[in-house]
Formats: C-alpha cells, sequence, structure tokens
C-alpha cells in the first residue's frame, strides 16, 4: 500500500490562534498602561512647574524693584485706595492697597509717588504713578508686576511689609524699611 504524500502535508495555518492574540492585547495594555503613567506625572510635574513659576521668577524680580524703590523713600503711608491718596485723606496701618512714598530733592523739596495694587484698565498688578506737584496722581508709568493676584501693604512696630499672593495662592511677605 502506498501512501499518498499529499495527504501527510498540513493544511497551512491562517489567523491567530488565541493564545498568541491574548499575549498581544496584554503586552498593548501594558505599554498603554505605561505610557499613561507617565504621561500623568509629565502633567503632575507641569501642574508643579507652573505653581513654582511665580516664586523662582517673578518673585525675585518685584523683590529687587519694590526695595529699589523703597529703600530711596524718605518717609512713607498707607491708603486703602488711590482717591484716599491723593485728597490725602483716611491713611492706614494695616491692609492698604497703595503705598505713597515721598522722596527728598535736591533743592530741600519733597516728590512723591505711588506704588498700587489696582487695575487701571490693563489688568490688575503693581502699578509705579508719579504724584505731579498739584497732588494728583498720573496714570501709571509702569508695572511692577501683572502676576500679582493681591498685594496688601502694612506697618508693624514701624517696619513696612508688602503681603503678595501669587497667582496659584502663594504668599510671600517682603519686610521693608523703618518709617521715618
Amino acid at each position: 500500500m502506498k501512501m499518498n504524500a499529499s495527504r501527510c502535508v498540513r493544511p497551512l495555518r491562517r489567523g491567530y490562534t488565541l493564545l498568541e492574540l491574548s499575549l498581544a492585547i496584554g503586552i498593548g495594555l501594558m505599554v498603554g498602561g505605561m505610557s499613561l503613567s507617565i504621561l500623568n506625572q509629565q502633567v503632575a510635574f507641569l501642574k508643579i512647574f507652573h505653581a513654582q513659576d511665580f516664586l523662582a521668577s517673578e518673585a525675585p524680580l518685584i523683590n529687587y524693584q519694590v526695595t529699589r524703590i523703597v529703600s530711596h523713600a524718605d518717609s512713607f503711608r498707607l491708603h486703602e485706595s488711590l482717591g484716599d491718596a491723593e485728597a490725602r485723606v483716611n491713611p492706614v496701618l494695616t491692609d492698604a492697597s497703595v503705598l505713597v512714598l515721598r522722596f527728598k530733592q535736591s533743592d530741600g523739596g519733597y516728590r512723591e509717588s505711588i506704588l498700587a495694587f489696582h487695575d487701571p484698565g490693563t489688568g490688575p498688578g503693581i502699578y509705579y504713578h508719579f504724584v505731579r506737584e498739584d497732588g494728583t496722581v498720573e496714570d501709571p508709568q509702569w508695572a511692577v508686576s501683572k502676576k500679582v493676584a493681591n498685594a496688601r501693604f502694612s506697618i508693624e512696630n514701624g517696619i513696612l511689609r508688602a503681603r503678595l499672593s501669587g497667582p496659584n495662592g502663594e504668599e510671600i511677605i517682603y519686610s521693608g524699611a523703618e518709617q521715618l
């Protein structure tokens, strides 16, 4: 008896076995899970980085500018509003948004300028204003910072304090010059 050679040949397989498909899906799920985990870590890192941005980049600049301005002042006073500062009424010792600085001139006279936290129409921030000789407050000359969410000035034991809040709730307290 002769065997037919065509009967011994196995037919070609088409497709994948259930085991192969399960293994491929499992590997795909593991890669997807790891990718999602890495993405979540990056998002968390960016949130932390963004929250620290005010403290790392903006706060040192504010400190430098405010320190230079306040250190040259001969005296200062606080007001709750620009209107009160301009009218020279209702000075306060705490929770003020306006810091009036007085500078002695070489001719013996004085000039004033103002650091104020308010919104002059270009967004809230800390702005620097000149005060004219007639006592009127000019429009802001420049912005110290527009990234500050809130700024409050106070005088504690004769020391000027500025409490600044960042956009993410960060808070920095600067202590400065003694009032003369």
